[in-house]
């Protein structure tokens, strides 16, 4: 199902834009003319940078591509110089220092990777997906639940009949986009059955094999639909062409959210279990005196949809990926999961009736609406309460996601207005 036209996006289904080929490439071009200004900005020095490669060529949908991207030369570093810069300064630059309002001792090395001498960064080389990507799985439950035998990991809700199958839908994206509500929703749809615990096998369980990822999963019937969801795949830059490997129909759900809010709740994650982390203000600039954002962080280059989801599209079309806003997920649940069980083929099953707002937590809760008992909320791990953050920053961030949220509009076919409520706000 291919995304609806929106009114003022070039290359929604109907408009007179550019083939959506032609648009892909000029996307790709903006993409990397505008990644590559914003690391020259970053005080990365002529010598570390080199020009871009040839852009990808055009293919049939949903064929593999050759990798495409911005290949950016990396200079050794020189002794001192900040570790994790997408270029990093040349031997005879000097790193900024906290006076400026740059970072300095641990905030130098959170979360970040130094790279090696002479390092080569493609948008296929992985060194966009440098940070492992938190997770509430633990390898003990992938474990038990790819072992032979086990029920998968919804065992509380899989019965004893039917047999594994692989999956024909996942859930690849993002972390702290509503991923997890989208898939408690979608669960509880009776020709639906999804594996609670996140496997992880496109990025960290790849060598463990099909067969073990058919058994992680749940049991299903003829006409059900098995399904998993991990949010690091959407950033791992080998996810799609494993995928497509695995079965090139498969149907992908995304669940996007505005980037500058995505980025502080993803920080609040990781505040409440590493109290001693730096601020955010601290992590997310190169220099704040300059102005001049920490594209390397995860936390910020999760956010950047369009540089990944150009990944995507090398190895399948618009049709197989399905855009699902995290905004709308909490305002209109129904609404969106109306969309998703389209896009799988279901019936409207999941409806309003199957939803609570929660005023303490701020989202809707998920009920069975036969049921009488209370509503069934997602953990104490959810909606919790963003620190206070500079009005400043949030305005920096803002700007530096703008061009990159208009290509991701762009290349979607959808506005998701993340500009509109800002300035609401």
């Amino acid at each position: 199902m291919s995304p609806p036209a929106q009114p003022g996006v070039p290359g929604g289904r109907g408009s007179k834009g550019p083939p959506a080929r032609k648009l892909l490439c000029m996307c790709s071009l903006s993409l990397c003319l505008t990644y590559l200004c914003y690391s020259l900005m970053g005080g990365t020095g002529p010598a570390a940078l080199r020009s871009p490669a040839a852009l990808p060529g055009s293919a049939a949908p949903g064929a593999p591509r050759s990798p495409t991207a911005f290949p950016v030369t990396v200079a050794p570093r020189s002794p001192g110089s900040p570790p994790g810069s997408l270029g990093a300064p040349a031997p005879s630059a000097a790193p900024p220092r906290a006076s400026n309002g740059s970072r300095e001792g641990a905030a130098d090395t959170w979360l970040r990777t130094q790279l090696a001498p002479g390092e080569v960064i493609t948008a296929q080389s992985g060194a966009f997906e440098r940070d492992p990507q938190e997770s509430s799985t633990t390898d003990e439950e992938l474990s038990r639940a790819g072992s032979p035998g086990s029920r998968g990991g919804s065992s509380s809700t899989t019965p004893d009949y039917g047999e594994k199958r692989l999956p024909q839908a996942l859930i690849i994206g993002v972390k702290k986009g509503g991923t997890r509500a989208l898939l408690e929703a979608i669960r509880a749809h009776p020709d639906v059955r999804a594996v609670g615990t996140e496997p992880h096998f496109f990025d960290r369980n790849y060598e463990k094999g099909l067969e073990w990822y058919r058994n992680v999963m749940p049991k299903t019937l003829e006409g059900q639909i098995t399904m998993e969801k991990t949010p690091s795949y959407f950033v791992t830059n080998e996810a799609p062409r494993r995928i497509h490997s695995m079965a090139k129909d498969t149907k992908l759900i995304v669940v996007v959210r505005n980037p500058v809010t995505r980025a502080i709740s993803d920080y609040t994650q990781t505040l409440s279990k590493k109290p001693e982390i730096p601020t955010f203000e601290v992590l997310a600039f190169k220099n704040r005196t300059l102005g001049l954002i920490d594209a390397s962080w995860s936390a910020i280059r999760i956010g950047i949809y369009a540089l990944h989801l150009e990944n995507w599209l090398q190895y399948f079309p618009l049709s197989q990926i399905l855009f699902v806003s995290g905004e709308r997920l909490i305002t209109d649940p129904a609404g969106e999961m109306a969309k998703v069980q389209d896009f799988l083929g279901l019936k409207r099953i999941v409806t309003e009736k199957h939803f609570y707002f929660n005023k303490t937590k701020g989202f809707p809760c998920l009920k069975k609406p036969e049921d009488s008992s209370a509503p069934r909320c997602l953990g104490k791990s959810k909606g919790r309460t963003h620190p206070k953050i500079d009005p400043d920053v949030i305005h920096r961030l803002r700007k530096f996601y703008k061009p990159f949220n208009v290509m991701f509009y762009q290349m979607t076919g959808q506005d998701f207005q993340w500009e509109q409520e800002e300035s609401d706000k």
